[in-house]
Formats: C-alpha cells, structure tokens, sequence
C-alpha cells in the first residue's frame, strides 16, 4: 500500500527533547496520506496543505475505481461464468419440472411394484434405526418366505433419503419421507445435469459440457427412470456413475492422492446404491490398460488407479448384499488384473532404469517365463483341489 507523509519542520531543538505530536492517517482506496506536526504550528496551514493532498489522492482513486468497473463489466471470463451458471440453472430446472408430469396429473404417490417396497424400507429405517432396518425380515416381501432386507438390497437409496429427512427435520422442516420419496429422482436429475457437465468439461471443453448438460436432462431414456414417484435405484445411480468419472479423470489428470480418494467415495456410493457399479470397476481398468498399451503411462496413473482400487476395493465391501463378491466373483476380475498389471509394468521400469538394454531383456525372458509357470501351477493346484 502506497504512502506519502508530510512533516512540519519545528525550530532545532535539542535531540532529546521530546515534543508532543499527533497523527492523523486518511485512508482512500488503496491511498494513505499521514500528516504529522507539532503542536506548537499552526493548525490551518496545515489543514490547507493536508486537504489539497487528499483532493488529489480521491481524484486519483476514483479514476482508479472507474477503470476496475469498467474492465469488470467487459472481462470475457466474468460472462462466461455468468451464462455457465444460468445454463446449468436451467437444465436443472427444466430437467425437474420435466418429471413432475405425474404429481401435476394425479398427486404425490409412489407408483410402480419396486418403488413402493423401496419406500416401505425407507420408512422402516427412518422410524426403528439403521441398525434395526439391516436385520430386518420382512414377512410380507416374498410371500410366505419372507426377506431378510438388510441383505438383500443396496441401502444408498434408503440411506440417502433418510439423511435428507433427518437434516429437514435438524432445521425444523416437517416433511412426510414419502414426499422426500417422491421427488428425490427429480432433484438428482439436476445434479446428474452438473455431474455431466463437470465430466464433458474436463474431457472436452466447456461448451460441450454445457450441450450435454442440456441433453442428459431431458433425454427420454433418463427421464423414464427418475420421473416424480419412480423411488427407483436409478433415481441416484446415474449420478453417482457420472460423478464417479468425473472424479476418475480429475484424479488422473492430477495424480493426486486426494483425487483419488473421492473417486473411491463417490464409487462406494454408487456401490452401494445400485448394481451397475460393475460398468466402473471395469471401465476405469480397461481405460487403465488402453493407456498402458498406448505407452502413456505415467506416475499419475500409478498413484490414481492403485488409490482408487484399494481403497474402493475395501469400502465395497462394507456393503453388506456385495460382501465379498468383489475379490471372489468373475465380473471384478479385470480389476484386479489390471491392478497386478499395473504394478508389474511399474516394477520393470523402475528396474529398468538400472539395468542396460541387453540386461533388461534377460530379465524380462525370464520374470515373464516364472510368472507364466506360477499361474499355471496355480491354476492346476486349484483344479485339482
């Protein structure tokens, strides 16, 4: 911050007397004047000389000022941000009200056999607890057999709305859980609209993130699985699927550990909101080997994929209809080939940074020759067996 201080001059005196000042310090955008003099001078000169000092630090401040508005006005980066947003408002706007077809035709219901079982789990778990709600048998679902519900469904639907019905209520907002039912596939169909945007963005550019935005919220296809009173896993699990990959190339783009993390959240989310979880755990492995094959692997993609695995594996898991359906079922099993992969190549290139070209390819004949004997003793142990 810039300053300019005026002093009045007093007659010698000598250097340790001390005389009595005051001061006084004027503050006009970004400008300081200080004016300091002894009390022995006269105040009106100096008050003379002090105002014609600040008339010309306000005349300079104020065409500052003006020149700082008019390049906010025209700043190109501030009106992008402006139209972003307004369009991304909009599809979240016209991708709600385009589901609620069915509420202004008839009323608030939940329709269709799975939404109303979905809801009926959903007001057991908001009235008896989230413990009670996972060793639930319900006699009236697979008549005369029953069901054991904890089980046997994915909760992130039931969880998700009754965290939305327990903050409501935590603001004193009494809201029925049916009606927070009945429009949660509307709502996350807007988010589905951001997640798409963040993801096309990251990918592509802006504008064709704003188009797809546009297009996911009003697309037939979608819209059939998150109208008004479908209380459906899909209602959700298209955003958790699009949100997951938008987190995916962050992270990959980056190689951040923090990144990574998120990817792993938001695919336990998905885990355990829907089955589909299996088009991540096989596509971000097989866009893993694309690159690979293609030479571009980095440090980045190590850190990613290797943070996004473990750490997903784990939290996958916890889900109690997956169980451990992750490390022993064959759908999983490109994932963890490419996580061994993965951590092979990486081997060989710090390896071969030590060794020269001859020396390198003796070793990879030979570490190739043992790994193909160990899975082929591996896979005859286990026929036997």
């Amino acid at each position: 911050m810039e300053s300019r201080t005026y002093r009045w001059k007093s007659e010698p005196t000598d250097e340790k007397q001390n005389l009595q000042t005051e001061s006084r310090t004027y503050r006009l955008k970004n400008k300081e004047v200080v004016r300091e003099h002894p009390t022995n001078l006269p105040v009106a000169v100096c008050d003379w000389s002090f105002c014609l000092t600040v008339f010309r630090v306000a005349k300079m401040a104020d065409t500052g000022m003006k020149t700082e508005v008019a390049s906010t006005m025209f700043n190109p980066g501030g009106w992008k941000s402006l139209i972003s947003f307004a369009t991304l408002t909009l599809a979240w706007l016209v991708g709600f009200s385009a589901r609620l077809f069915a509420v202004i035709r008839f009323e608030s219901i939940i329709h269709e056999f799975d939404p109303w079982f979905n809801y009926r789990a959903t007001h057991y778990m908001v009235n008896h607890g989230f413990y009670n709600f996972l060793n639930w048998f319900d006699e009236r679902a697979w008549y005369p057999l029953g069901r054991i519900v904890g089980g046997t469904v994915y909760p992130g639907l039931m969880v998700t709305s009754g965290s939305i019905h327990w903050f409501l209520h935590l603001l004193n907002i009494p809201v029925h859980i049916r009606d927070i039912c009945v429009f949660l596939a509307p709502i996350f169909s807007g988010m589905t609209a951001v997640s798409v945007y963040l993801f096309t963005k990251e990918i592509w550019s802006a504008g064709a993130g704003l188009f797809a935005a546009c297009f996911i919220a009003i697309v037939p296809g979608y819209i059939s699985r998150s109208v008004a009173g479908s209380y459906d896993n899909e209602g959700i699990a298209i955003f958790a699927l699009m949100f997951t990959y938008y987190l995916w190339i962050k992270s990959l783009k980056t190689g951040s550990l923090y990144w990574s993390i998120l990817t792993a959240l938001s695919y336990f989310y998905m885990v355990s909101a829907w089955g589909g979880y299996v088009f991540i755990i096989n596509l971000i492995p097989l866009h893993v080997f694309v690159l690979i094959l293609m030479g571009r692997y980095s440090r980045r993609i190590y850190v990613a994929y290797n943070s996004f695995f473990i750490v997903g594996l784990i939290l996958s898991m916890q889900v109690p209809f997956v169980g451990f359906n992750p490390i022993s079922t064959s759908e999983h099993m490109a994932s963890a080939g490419v996580f061994a992969l993965l951590n092979a190549y990486s081997l060989l290139k710090y390896i071969q940074s030590f060794l020269t070209k001859a020396e390198f390819k003796f070793f990879f004949i030979v570490a190739v020759g043992a790994a193909a004997g160990l899975i082929f003793l591996a896979v005859v142990g286990l026929t036997w067996a």
